[in-house]
């Protein structure tokens, strides 16, 4: 679960920042001419967003047209994918040979915590939880689960260069696409790029192992999340290009499915017949464990009830009984007296 809550903080961190960066650029939404030209938002401006600004109109000029402007956005968000889809490729590569591993470990997992759930004190749980790290380490798991942020964090400065290249652009601000302003939010281009996410996101649950998709659901929705939040709150050129991203993390599911996960799934065979899974917990050794715990607590409470306490025991012996200990006593200190 710690895994999990971990995950979910650091998506939300990421998209917590950038939205931040992108509702303080400026103070409305539409071209704004006055350009930063101090504080941290103007160092962003100078070596992020003017460069941007430089290759959209570049670009916007050779095309030409309209909507030059718009394509131009597109070509440079395309070739920007394009460049990270090699490593997004090797995450996912290494996210689902993850999975693969977890399947395969996953009845272990399984036992552990549902013997966890019996251990009646914390000292047990305890020791049944610390197993669980057992598994992971002897079977070479990771505890990311295969994930990372390093695409997302590489994706923020050209999403920070787009959305200040139209924000302080005349020209880009006023350019439409299909009647649609650059400058504006538009609830048509940000509905069309999340569903090009939802789409992925069903798809990379395909590939995931049955037991498996509860805990991935809930990650999956973040990214259509993530971008349906930002696009609305930005401008339509911002949506332009997780538009397009979409499209390219649509292609990359589409590789992920068909041509990794089957390579993924025989060297995964292969594997397990030259490397058999470790085995660290079975459910003899888990019911000795609980034994354990279970005798300890029994033991304690005995000595908390004085049963083991001569003194307390004799305080259990019937009045009669008590009265001839007392006596036999007595008779042993008269035989002991020293005579006079």
């Amino acid at each position: 679960m710690n895994k999990k809550l971990v995950k979910y903080i650091s998506v939300l961190s990421l998209v917590t920042v950038l939205a931040l960066v992108l509702t303080g650029c400026a103070q409305r939404t539409g071209t704004n001419l006055h350009a930063p030209t101090s504080g941290p938002y103007g160092i962003i401006y100078k070596w992020i967003g003017t460069p941007f600004q430089n290759l959209i109109l570049a670009t916007a000029k050779a095309i030409g047209g309209t909507n030059a402007y718009a394509w131009g956005i597109v070509i440079i968000s395309f070739i920007v994918r394009l460049v990270l889809l090699p490593l997004s490729l090797n995450q996912q590569y290494k996210s689902t040979a993850q999975q693969e591993k977890m399947r395969a470990v996953q009845p272990q997992l399984k036992l552990i915590q549902e013997k966890q759930k019996q251990a009646t004190d914390p000292a047990t749980q305890q020791k049944i939880s610390s197993l669980m790290m057992e598994v992971y380490k002897k079977n070479d798991l990771s505890l990311t689960g295969g994930l990372g942020c390093l695409p997302l964090l590489l994706q923020m400065p050209v999403l920070i260069g787009i959305y200040q290249a139209v924000q302080y652009s005349k020209a880009i601000g006023n350019a439409t696409f299909w009647s649609l302003p650059l400058g504006k939010p538009s609830m048509v281009i940000t509905i069309v790029a999340t569903l090009f996410y939802v789409v992925q996101g069903y798809m990379s649950l395909q590939i995931v192992p049955q037991e498996q998709r509860k805990q991935m659901q809930t990650m999956l929705l973040m990214s259509p999340m993530m971008t349906f939040f930002i696009s609305m709150i930005s401008s339509a050129a911002l949506a332009l290009y997780f538009l397009v991203g979409g499209v390219v993390i649509v292609i990359q599911q589409v590789i992920t499915n068909y041509i990794i996960m089957p390579k993924i799934k025989r060297e995964a065979d292969e594997r397990l017949k030259n490397h058999p899974v470790k085995v660290v917990v079975t459910e003899e050794s888990l019911n000795e464990i609980l034994g354990q715990g279970t005798a300890t607590s029994s033991e304690s409470g005995e000595t908390s009830n004085g049963t083991n306490d001569p003194d307390n025991a004799r305080g259990n012996e019937t009045p009669s009984e008590f009265h001839k200990s007392l006596r036999e006593l007595n008779k042993g200190k008269q035989q002991h007296k020293p005579k006079e």
